[in-house]
């Protein structure tokens, strides 16, 4: 029999908060605890708000802090701004108050307990734009990607692991020898490694080149 995911509930609204313990408390794949223990943390933090703002960063913060290994939001007011906000804050789940039923709420719970996410779809094409529009604005300027390496930096590690010397390197990519240098350098310093092997050594494991 698969566990039951342990749960703890903090609401705004007294209401709003006794309503989600009410459908929680009859699903059988869940198991809502009633305190925080920092010795015996829960699976998931359900946190219920009205909107995803500085007041739930910190509620979310302190469950965090008591025990919780993930947190959930249900909010009320919920758009793309308010998604990347409350993953900014740490959230891995998120549920408009609207949706939540009591297997939406279980459906997201054992998510997170299990490693993953949710995020409404209404929502998620434009967090994903939101995401795009930080890559071309912001990262891509600066020769700088989501992913741990950018494209150079996994250009020149797969021209290492291949054999080459910095200057055929150099060559190979149109830069120069003290560029390929110090982006080795930057990696190895980046990723507290050892040397341009252990770069390579690194990078292959990990599946980034």
């Amino acid at each position: 029999m698969t566990r039951r995911a342990t749960v703890f509930a903090h609401g705004e609204d007294p209401i709003s908060h006794a309503g989600v313990l009410a459908q929680l408390r009859g699903r059988p794949e869940v198991e809502v605890v009633e305190t925080l223990d920092v010795k015996c943390p829960v699976d998931v933090g359900l946190l219920i708000v009205d909107a995803v703002d500085e007041g739930s960063a910190r509620a979310l913060r302190a469950l965090r802090h008591n025990g919780c290994s993930s947190i959930v939001i249900v909010a009320n007011v919920l758009d793309d701004d308010a998604a990347l906000r409350a993953i900014e804050d740490g959230a891995v789940g998120i549920v408009r108050r609207s949706d939540a039923s009591a297997e939406q709420l279980a459906k997201a719970i054992r998510s997170a307990a299990s490693g993953g996410g949710e995020i409404p779809q209404d929502v998620l094409g434009g967090f994903l734009r939101q995401v795009h529009s930080v890559h071309q604005r912001v990262l891509a300027p600066r020769g700088l990607a989501f992913a741990a390496l950018n494209d150079r930096e996994r250009d020149v590690l797969r021209l290492v692991s291949e054999g080459h010397d910095t200057r055929l390197i150099a060559s190979e990519l149109c830069y120069s020898e003290r560029t390929i240098k110090n982006v080795i350098q930057d990696i190895v310093r980046r990723f507290g490694l050892r040397n341009r092997c252990h770069a390579v050594s690194f990078a292959i494991r990990q599946g980034l080149i």
